[in-house]
């Protein structure tokens, strides 16, 4: 049977969301908590855009030291042969892309008014996906920006010609939340089955159906024969109203009456890092999970009816679908009300060692302790809040590593 993957957009989809950003180092975190998760591959951000090079190429050096491993890493560009070559010159080391261009009448006569016929659309993406591939690209993602108001007929041209040239997956991007389970399930059979293609299915949640329209994308590459590839971001943070939730599209998958132990998943899913990878996203975005949240949120597992409240002190599944500590819930979280000290961008020696000090970390003598303590501090100055203890774990174990994500050089 096909399996189905995930690719999360979060480094990527969702550091474009307006009003929000994370800094280079709380991206790579990101990535290392995806990892630990069992995401398949991170979408990890914009590798034809020059504050990004130093970040991108860092993470991919971390992959070669088996930190970031095995998820793979992948770019995003426009599908044009301008920016293949680009993305070779500043990050020569990639090795997975994904390439995007508008495919519906409307993007083609509303956005590139006139200037591109589908035609055009085709000619060009085919002419990328061969650059790329000729570059040594091992795997392409080929993008229909808009794919939900594209007519089915030039969606399955576009994913055959895509196929053709060399690309490993074609991406149905409901780039505004317009479809529907039932329309996306049809659409997404007929041209998974017809241009023998897998298919990434990547959602909004404009109308409130991200992870449901994802769930029946992937439901309907499966049922055409080929492995399902559904897209995601952590806390479905993601432009306007935000892109289907990593956890729950996974808990749809595992948990619900019609799919639990009916797909096959193409990487293990280590379900109990759900909480620790969702409070850390929503740290590092500064915006707070929703108290109803699928899994995560205060009152996933929070019971005040006396009806309900009987039923689960007597049996949890009578009113629990899953249990929190699968998640990873259950421990107590600590909340310093003493005395407190935190790192930050005028930190000092003897804080500094200090705080160290309570995670167990030593240095090998004064000198190594400074480097790394001013490492801190430019980490501080970029994400603008106290690190974690798992990022300053991360910067005394990979201070080289560091520098570089800590690093822009600005154009002259």
């Amino acid at each position: 049977m096909a399996k189905v993957f995930f690719i999360d957009v979060t480094n990527r989809d969702g550091v474009q969301t307006a009003r929000l950003s994370l800094s280079k180092l709380q991206k790579t975190m990101i990535n290392i908590y995806l990892n630990e998760f069992g995401v398949f591959q991170s979408e990890f951000g914009f590798p034809t855009t020059s504050h990004e090079t130093n970040y991108l190429r860092a993470n991919l050096e971390l992959a070669r030291k088996g930190v970031l491993k095995p998820i793979r890493l992948s770019g995003w560009i426009r599908a044009t042969t301008e920016d293949v070559e680009k993305t070779f010159e500043m990050v020569p080391e990639i090795q997975y892309l994904n390439i995007s261009i508008s495919t519906s009448d409307q993007m083609i006569q509303g956005k590139f008014k006139g200037r591109k016929s589908r035609v055009d659309v085709l000619e060009q993406m085919v002419d990328a996906v061969k650059v790329a591939k000729k570059l040594g690209c091992k795997s392409i993602g080929v993008n229909a920006e808009d794919a939900s108001r594209t007519s089915i007929t030039f969606l399955i041209d576009f994913a055959r010609e895509a196929k053709e040239a060399g690309a490993s997956r074609f991406r149905y991007c409901d780039t505004l939340g317009f479809d529907d389970p039932f329309t996306i399930y049809e659409t997404i059979g007929k041209v998974a089955a017809e241009a023998a293609i897998p298919v990434e299915i990547h959602c909004h949640g404009d109308l409130g159906m991200a992870v449901a329209n994802s769930i029946a994308g992937a439901k309907a590459t499966i049922d055409a024969g080929q492995d399902a590839y559904i897209n995601t971001t952590v806390n479905g943070i993601g432009e306007r109203a935000g892109n289907a939730d990593l956890l729950s599209c996974v808990l749809a998958l595992t948990k619900s009456s019609g799919f639990a132990g009916k797909y096959e998943l193409g990487r293990k899913v280590t379900l109990n890092k759900a909480y620790k990878l969702a409070k850390y996203a929503s740290f590092a975005f500064g915006v707070p999970i929703p108290i109803s949240q699928p899994g995560v949120g205060d009152n996933a597992f929070a019971h005040a009816s006396g009806i309900h409240a009987d039923g689960v002190l007597k049996d949890p599944e009578n009113y629990e679908l899953y249990n929190y500590a699968e998640l990873g819930r259950g421990e107590p979280e600590l909340v310093e009300t003493g005395r407190m000290i935190c790192s930050g961008e005028y930190s000092g020696i003897s804080g500094f060692s200090h705080l160290m000090g309570k995670m167990e970390v030593s240095f090998a003598n004064a000198s190594e302790a400074r480097k790394i303590l001013e490492l801190v501090r430019y980490a501080n100055v970029e994400a603008q809040t106290p690190l974690t203890e798992e990022e300053l774990q991360f910067i005394a174990k990979y201070p080289d590593i560091t520098k570089k994500l800590l690093t822009l050089t600005p154009l002259e």
